[in-house]
C-alpha cells in the first residue's frame, strides 16, 4: 500500500481587498471524493498542514445548496467525520518525499490565504514536480502555485496546462468583486496557462505528470487521473 500526501490550508478565513476576513477553510467535497477514491484504491491517506494544525472545512462546503440537497450534504458530513487523519496532520515542513506515491491539494478558499504564500509548500511543489510524482491540485488550491518560485525567479509551473477556479466562477459566487486578487488572473501573470472551462460543469487538465481540475465538480475526476498514473 502506498502513500498519498494531502497538503491543505491551515486557515479559517481568507483576507478580501477592505481588510475582512472571510471564513473558509477546505473544501468538503474535494477532500472527501478523492479521499474515497483513493481508499478505495488501497492507498493510505496523510494530511500535511502548516504549522500541522488541523485544517478548517468551510462551512458553505457543507449546505445543502452547495452538495445538490441535503441528503448528499450528509453524506459528505458523514465521509468527512470519518477521515480521522485530518485531525492528525503532520506538519508540512516535516514532509519527505520519498514517502510518498502522490501529492494532492484539495482547495476551498484557504490555499489563497496561506498556500499561495508558503515557501515550505512552493518549495515541496517543485520537488514533487522534478520527481515525475503524481501531483493533483484542484480548484483554489493551484493558488499553491504561485509559491512556487525557482532560484531565478520564474515558476516552476510556467508553460504547464492547467485547470483552476476560473475568474468568471468567482464572480457568479459573489467574491471576485471583493477580492484582492483573481486566481485566474495572477496565474496567468506567471506563465502558467489557465485552460477553463464552463462555470460549475467538470473540467480536468493533465500536462506530464500534473493533474489539475476547475471546481469541487472537478474533484472527483481529478483522483481518477492521479489513479491512473499510480496504476
Amino acid at each position: 500500500m502506498s502513500k498519498i500526501l494531502f497538503v491543505m490550508t491551515g486557515v479559517d478565513h481568507w483576507t478580501l481587498a477592505d481588510g475582512s476576513k472571510h471564513p473558509t477553510g477546505f473544501w468538503a467535497e474535494e477532500a472527501v471524493a478523492p479521499y474515497k477514491s483513493f481508499r478505495a484504491a488501497g492507498h493510505e491517506i496523510v494530511v500535511a498542514t502548516p504549522g500541522g494544525v488541523v485544517p478548517t472545512v468551510d462551512k458553505a462546503s457543507l449546505a445543502a445548496e452547495a452538495n445538490g440537497g441535503q441528503e448528499n450534504a450528509d453524506k459528505i458530513a458523514s465521509a468527512l467525520a470519518a477521515m480521522t487523519e485530518l485531525s492528525n496532520p503532520i506538519k508540512l515542513e516535516d514532509v519527505n518525499l520519498d514517502d510518498y506515491a502522490a501529492v494532492f491539494y484539495p482547495g476551498g478558499h484557504g490555499p489563497m490565504e496561506d498556500l499561495a504564500v508558503d515557501a515550505t509548500s512552493g518549495r515541496l511543489l517543485i520537488d514533487t514536480l522534478e520527481s515525475g510524482k503524481p501531483l493533483g491540485v484542484v480548484c483554489h488550491a493551484p493558488a499553491a502555485l504561485l509559491a512556487a518560485v525557482k532560484t531565478d525567479g520564474s515558476n516552476a509551473f510556467a508553460g504547464y496546462r492547467v485547470a483552476a477556479f476560473t475568474d468568471a466562477e468567482e464572480a457568479q459566487a459573489g467574491l471576485a468583486d471583493k477580492a484582492k486578487w483573481l486566481l485566474e488572473t495572477r496565474l496567468t501573470e506567471v506563465g502558467v496557462q489557465v485552460q477553463p472551462g464552463e462555470p460549475w460543469v467538470p473540467n480536468v487538465v493533465v500536462d506530464r505528470s500534473l493533474v489539475t481540475g476547475q471546481n469541487p465538480a472537478s474533484s472527483a475526476p481529478v483522483a481518477a487521473e492521479l489513479l491512473k498514473k499510480l496504476a
